[in-house]
């Protein structure tokens, strides 16, 4: 049965996903000339119409709109693209920022039904404090040296995410949508966002990027939370001149894993050497981009040094972007990517009853009861 849509929706619908015609086609099982055909008239199936729902992530409703809906994200959006506003979010963010937002808020009911207090950190920062000021307070509650004798940067990652966990901080770690490794999420899009409370603030990190730049993105979202500040970020050379309270997150953050006291010192036994870059990042457990922009900050390298450095580091991590997230096993992958505090509570709350299996799996995105008390198991809780 033929339907007639308006040709700009299914346009959307594919541009959303971040699909070429080409793509699509292959996708779909038809030629290249039928979608341009679909995007001219509007003209295809009902069947066809519900697969390109679902290969593009669309709610299928969507497609008889008469004009493409204005998707915004729920919380403020502090990315930029060459030093533009990033005006409309993919799919894949939208549905991963929505996944994270129900977590959040399943855990904040199970705070208060257990009487736990508001965190006292919260909110408690003023982007008018300054800079060293606002690192100092952050370090009273956080140990940011934690990492420094981790033998690989997924052990550094590791333990400083554990250590925030430890004060009621949700962490997440994701480099697809879900359990879906065909939805990858892009770093150019985002690299991490913020989400504020004062019982279950969480932080989202795209582990799409290198664990180094994770670090920083860790650092800058947990200042979000500090200030008081939900938002999405993304990064230019780990600077952020476009948004007051971006500058600001980028500035306290960089201070917490570089402090400039230290840095002034291990420049001083590293300057001399060939490769001076490789011992700073070794020592403060961060990516080399950071190191540089920490050496700029503080005019111990010369403009020019910084642009050609920071460059050629770039081309060096795209060329070796294969960095795997989370290793093979499944269980342990999912276990990763989420919140160990968060995991924990959930699959209590499950086997006691208090919270239905049918949210349980929805939160966690799971197929069936089986993986999720397979996956309780991996967690040492008893079924």
């Amino acid at each position: 049965m033929k339907i007639s849509l308006q040709p700009i929706l299914l346009r959307w619908a594919r541009e959303r996903a971040g699909l070429s015609v080409d793509a699509l086609a292959k996708k779909m099982s038809v030629k290249p000339e039928r979608v341009t055909d679909w995007e001219g008239n509007g003209e295809l199936t009902f069947k066809q119409a519900e697969k390109l729902a679902n290969i593009t992530y669309t709610p299928f409703g969507y497609l008889y709109l008469p004009e493409p809906p204005q998707e915004t994200l729920s919380i403020p959006d502090f990315r930029t693209l060459r030093n533009e506003e990033m005006r409309q979010p993919s799919s894949d963010l939208l549905d991963i920022l929505d996944q994270a937002q129900q977590i959040q808020s399943w855990f904040r009911d199970e705070l208060i039904a257990r009487g736990e207090p508001p965190l006292h950190f919260v909110g408690s920062l003023s982007q008018e404090t300054p800079i060293e000021t606002a690192a100092a307070r952050i370090r009273e509650v956080i140990n940011f040296a934690i990492n420094r004798d981790a033998r690989t940067w997924e052990d550094a990652l590791k333990q400083q995410t554990e250590q925030i966990e430890t004060t009621g901080v949700l962490v997440m770690r994701n480099g697809v949508v879900g359990l879906n490794n065909h939805r990858k999420l892009s770093v150019d899009e985002f690299r991490g966002f913020a989400l504020n409370d004062d019982y279950a603030p969480l932080i989202f990190i795209n582990s799409s990027d290198s664990k180094g730049a994770q670090m920083f993105t860790l650092a800058h979202e947990l200042v979000h939370i500090w200030v008081g500040v939900s938002g999405v970020s993304n990064f230019d050379k780990t600077y952020a001149d476009h948004n007051d309270v971006e500058r600001f997150c980028n500035q306290v953050a960089a201070e917490l894993l570089v402090p400039a006291a230290e840095l002034r010192q291990a420049w001083a036994e590293a300057a001399s050497q060939e490769d001076w870059l490789k011992p700073l990042t070794q020592r403060f457990k961060v990516s080399t981009l950071v190191v540089l922009r920490r050496l700029n900050d503080r005019e111990l390298i010369s403009s020019s040094t910084f642009q050609q450095r920071y460059q050629a580091e770039q081309e060096r991590f795209q060329a070796s972007s294969s960095e795997k997230t989370g290793g093979g096993d499944f269980y342990r992958t999912q276990i990763s990517r989420f919140s160990n505090q968060f995991l924990t509570a959930l699959v209590e709350s499950t086997l006691e009853g208090r919270t239905p299996y049918r949210d349980a799996l929805r939160l966690l995105k799971l197929p069936k009861v089986e993986t999720f008390k397979q996956l309780a198991r991996e967690l040492s809780v008893s079924v």
